[in-house]
């Protein structure tokens, strides 16, 4: 037979296989399968795809999935199409997707079978409905509650269509003794997770007795299939309720866009052979029934349109499954490819141990030294220079905003103060040096908490960047990994402590000497002192006159109380002034130190330290030596053994996919 279609450009349909179908005749019993020798290796090839667990990869495949409310005749439906019985009973009989895979062959004795948690289970007509109720047990508990987990029955009878279906529990609002509270949301969230993907064909199954508009299902496949193009609907019980079920399968209020099947379905004892006879009889005699067109009756139509479309699905989807499947199989090789080699010699360990340590180093020289962060591009905490100034620049604007720094605060009452109690035997006029010691320890007492704070700040975040950097180089190396975390912790608290014990002493050094070679100390204290003797007349020459005065350099002061003390107060003026020129150098000195020492700090922390410090912890009791780094990490193992696994399910999967695209362009040539 001619075909245009070629699968490996992935364009056209199976019309050869289409053309086929729209000759199949019609019979009752059996349901002849139609077309076998061509739609049988699709449907092999996609079951072997599902049994191979492709989907776990991502990959949809084309699946018709039976979806109905409870007491639907959901059951009946595939009863009918299998020829077997299923279980039945009050509540949800299906509480796992049963995938039920229907293949027509020759020989008179049925085969069937369940595979389920890693086993298959022979079985017979007799025992099908048993042994289902038993591995559903096995797989969902001996309870009322569903599970996820797939079971497959495989039926090879003669005269069954070649399909592959999967029946989800039935639709149920209210939860029966024994089920969860929240059941539905469970058979809803299994339902849309099978009905969702663009490759699924819905088989809704309708009741004639109620309204479709009502139907829950109706509502779950119009949410995901809003034009009903791929959703088919089979309309059961028929004879209950055959008045306006013509008008209810011709008018499509509910937008069934592969259209209607309507049903009589086995009742009861009748055999299969009885059931099928009934059901033609009543289409073809009732006074309302046999009005419906003939093309949309009877379980062999139904049969027969799911082969079509199943056939049609298939073949669409095809070289999109193929394209897919050759994408992720690159992917995971790609991804196998970046892992690190396993290391099997100690040798080979050392090695990789200096190459990562290096390639650590390098990383924090760029981000820590240099200011280079491409590495790092988007991420701007670990632009770590500009983070550095910054902090620099925020401790600077805090030490300059703290009431120490204030000079019109309180304006020269503690200087008075300091000058009465240090009073001696001595000239008049002579500045106590221990009085501007005694201020100067003050204000150092008083900011001394801003620099420590600092150095804690500083130095938990250059913490946090040398640990990232390193549990980042050392993420495939487990042991390593952990010796680094450990490592880095502990350089980073003596690196800390180291830091603040040198601040302590800077700050120590600031209160016992006051002393600067700073140009600017002398031109600042000339610049203030200007102003002393107009500031003095201001305050002495008339008590009437405003207690504010405005000095250059100072701003605004009170200077009302400054008038009691006319003995001492050009002194104040001079030690305030001292101590105003002084203080911006002890706080130029505060900051400029501690960059200094931090850009030193971290020099010796990247090229001196660090790696010592990895060694002596790799090396001690806890890190495992060298040695330990043949050995792989339980998360490098567990992907590396997830990638393995996917790469060979992956493999076989374009094997399979390869044989069928073989026998497609068989057929076609």
């Amino acid at each position: 037979m001619e075909s245009s279609y070629t699968v490996l450009n992935g364009e056209g349909s199976l019309a050869m296989v289409q053309a086929g179908l729209d000759a199949v005749p019609l019979k009752c019993a059996p349901i002849v399968s139609s077309y076998n020798d061509k739609i049988r290796p699709l449907l092999d090839a996609v079951d072997k795809l599902r049994s191979l667990k492709v989907m776990d990869e991502g990959i949809q495949l084309p699946t018709i999935v039976v979806v109905g409310d409870q007491s639907s005749g959901k059951s009946s439906v595939l009863e009918s199409l299998a020829g077997i019985s299923l279980p039945r009973g009050q509540g949800i009989c299906t509480r796992v997707p049963l995938i039920m895979r229907l293949e027509h062959h020759s020989s008179p004795q049925p085969e069937l079978s369940l595979e389920y948690n890693g086993r298959v289970d022979r079985t017979d007509e007799d025992n099908i409905a048993k042994d289902i109720v038993k591995a559903t047990n096995s797989i969902a508990g001996g309870g009322k509650g569903i599970s996820n987990t797939p079971l497959t029955l495989l039926v090879k009878k003669n005269g069954v269509p070649d399909l592959t279906m999967v029946d989800l529990p039935g639709i149920t609002r209210v939860p029966v003794h024994g089920q969860p509270e929240n059941i539905y949301d469970q058979i809803k969230d299994m339902i849309m997770e099978y009905i969702k993907p663009e490759e699924s064909i819905i088989l809704n199954v309708l009741s004639a007795t109620v309204d479709f508009t009502t139907c829950e299902s109706i509502r779950m496949s119009q949410s995901v299939d809003k034009t009903g193009e791929r959703t088919l609907a089979v309309v059961t019980k028929v004879d209950k309720a055959p008045e306006g079920l013509l008008e209810k399968v011709t008018g499509d209020d509910v937008n069934i866009g592969l259209g209607y099947v309507c049903v009589r379905n086995r009742i009861g004892d009748e055999t299969y052979e009885d059931a099928a006879a009934t059901a033609h009889e009543l289409f073809q005699t009732h006074p309302l029934l046999s009005k419906i067109d003939k093309s949309i009756v009877g379980i062999p139509v139904l049969a027969q349109k799911l082969v079509q479309i199943q056939a049609n699905s298939i073949a669409r989807n095809i070289p999109e499954i193929v394209k897919k499947i050759n994408n992720r199989l690159n992917f995971c090789i790609m991804e196998l490819n970046k892992m690190p080699k396993s290391l099997s010699s100690v040798a080979e360990a050392m090695t990789a141990f200096m190459q990562i340590i290096g390639l650590a180093k390098e990383s924090l020289r760029k981000i820590l030294l240099r200011g280079e962060f491409e590495e790092y591009a988007e991420d701007n905490r670990m632009h770590c220079t500009a983070r550095l100034v910054e902090m620099l620049n925020q401790y600077s604007d805090e030490l300059h905003r703290c009431a120490e720094t204030d000079a019109k605060s309180n304006f020269l009452m503690e200087e008075i103060k300091i000058l009465e109690e240090s009073k001696g035997i001595s000239l008049p006029n002579f500045l106590p040096r221990n009085a501007f010691l005694i201020i100067l320890q003050g204000k150092v007492n008083e900011i001394s908490s801003i620099p420590i704070a600092f150095e804690e700040k500083v130095w938990n975040y250059i913490e946090e960047v040398v640990i990232s950097v390193l549990m980042h180089y050392t993420d495939n190396y487990h042991q390593l990994q952990l010796s680094a975390r450990r490592a880095g912790h502990s350089l980073m608290a003596k690196m800390k402590e180291r830091s603040i014990k040198w601040m302590l002493e800077l700050v120590e050094m600031e209160k016992l000497t006051d002393y600067t070679c700073d140009g600017d100390y002398v031109s600042e204290w000339n610049k203030l002192m200007a102003s002393q003797n107009e500031f003095i007349d201001g305050v002495l020459t008339d008590e009437n006159k405003p207690s504010i005065i405005d000095i250059e350099g100072i701003g605004e002061v009170e200077v009302g109380v400054l008038r009691k003390y006319p003995h001492v107060l050009a002194q104040a003026y001079d030690l305030k002034m001292r101590m105003i020129a002084y203080w911006k150098v002890v706080l130029r000195r505060l900051v400029d130190s501690m960059a200094l020492h931090l850009q030193l700090s971290v020099f010796n922390l990247v090229n001196k330290e660090m790696e010592a410090e990895i060694v002596n912890e790799l090396m001690g009791p806890y890190g495992g030596g060298i040695e330990g780094m043949l050995e792989e990490s339980p998360a490098v193992a567990v992907k590396r053994e997830k990638l393995n696994k996917s790469i060979k399910k992956l493999r076989d999967s374009k094997e399979v996919v390869a044989k069928i695209m073989d026998s497609i362009t068989t057929y076609r040539d």
